[in-house]
């Protein structure tokens, strides 16, 4: 299931792959970078493999895989997700088919060696988990996992049975050492949920939720036993990824879609004008909105924070991937990008920072 070895790793390399993209960032204490993608086949299918990159240069060149997750042609490896947690550990994390269908993670105990190591894949929970867990102040993890709803397409994957489609929280009390299954929330027009867990200041658990009309937030008072039904948070969004996250600062970052006003002069289209912006009332308004990429295609915001303050934060461009064996895929970008900010720069609408830099090319194809 997992790909580490030099002479296994050559078949996912950039020139084997035709289409790429739902990607993720983590960056460590020392400042290596490493990204997460997958790709496979043609588009989201089974064959589909999750690869990590990395980059020792603060992301100007980034390797081929470290490794790779991959299941074989029967079966489907994809959404991805990387995660550093307190004790300075890498989580590699995927949804796989394979052995059963749920998410599975492996462990690098030392990112920054020269030779890295990974623990055997273990089961996390039911079924696909593709953002960051959240560490509450109590010091317990909250991992995001997911149960779809019925009717959603999962690239030919169909929901586990027995288990209530739900956007759940997945607590660890032990840092890793076990992990539990906890409530889960419910909304109107979920999606593909990709929700994120955000710790209020006053101790009250929201849950955003991806649906078709943007964004929903439950609530949990009881550390993320119990949800409450989800209501539309009114933050918009055109039914696609998004990042929140609590700054060190103690504002709200928020990485999302901006909704076009008619004659502003911006693009239009269902995922562009990728933004990010802050909030210092607890997410009631929200400033900033600095333009991250207005192209169109342009979605699925991952953000990883260093130790001197930059916020990386990773998309993906015209992904390539085709439904139809005579649609030419050579037409579009492929790419994974990054760009690295401040806090001031999304304060101030624009790059102030000297060392700030937009739409930097992980890779592409």
């Amino acid at each position: 299931m997992l790909y580490t070895q030099s002479n296994d790793l050559s078949s996912f390399y950039a020139e084997k792959r035709i289409w790429q993209g739902i990607p993720g960032i983590e960056i460590t204490k020392k400042g290596r970078i490493f990204s997460t993608f997958y790709s496979g086949g043609r588009t989201e299918e089974f064959g589909n493999y999750c690869v990590v990159l990395l980059s020792d240069d603060d992301g100007k060149t980034f390797s081929e895989p470290v490794c790779a997750a991959y299941d074989g042609e029967k079966d489907r490896c994809y959404d991805p997700c990387l995660w550093i947690d307190p004790c300075a550990r890498l989580w590699f994390i995927w949804a796989s088919s394979y052995p059963e269908l749920g998410i599975y993670y492996s462990v690098c105990e030392n990112p920054d060696e020269n030779e890295l190591n990974w623990t055997e894949p273990t089961l996390l929970g039911h079924d696909v988990m593709m953002n960051k867990p959240v560490v509450l102040t109590n010091g317990e993890w909250l991992f995001p996992c997911a149960v779809w709803k019925s009717g959603v397409n999962a690239g030919g994957m169909k929901n586990n049975s027995g288990f209530e489609q739900l956007a759940y929280a997945y607590r660890s009390s032990d840092n890793g050492k076990t992990i539990e299954q906890l409530g889960g929330a419910d909304a109107d027009k979920r999606s593909y949920d990709e929700h994120m867990i955000l710790e209020l200041k006053d101790g009250t658990l929201a849950m955003y939720i991806r649906t078709q009309y943007g964004i929903a937030i439950s609530y949990s008072k009881d550390k993320g036993n119990t949800w409450s039904y989800g209501q539309d948070s009114t933050i918009w969004g055109p039914n696609s990824r998004f990042h929140i996250r609590r700054l060190p600062s103690g504002n709200i970052l928020l990485i999302n879609h901006l909704k076009a006003e008619e004659g502003n002069g911006l693009l239009f289209g269902p995922r562009n004008n990728l933004a990010a912006m802050i909030s210092k009332d607890e997410g009631k308004t929200w400033e900033g909105f600095l333009m991250i990429d207005e192209r169109n295609n342009v979605s699925y915001p991952d953000v990883a924070l260093s130790e001197d303050g930059f916020i990386y934060i990773t998309y993906d461009r015209e992904r390539g991937a085709v439904y139809s064996q005579t649609e030419d895929y050579t037409k579009y970008a492929k790419e994974i990008l990054m760009a690295k900010v401040t806090e001031e720069d999304i304060v101030a609408g624009k790059i102030i920072h000297q060392n700030s830099r937009l739409k930097s090319i992980i890779n592409k194809i």
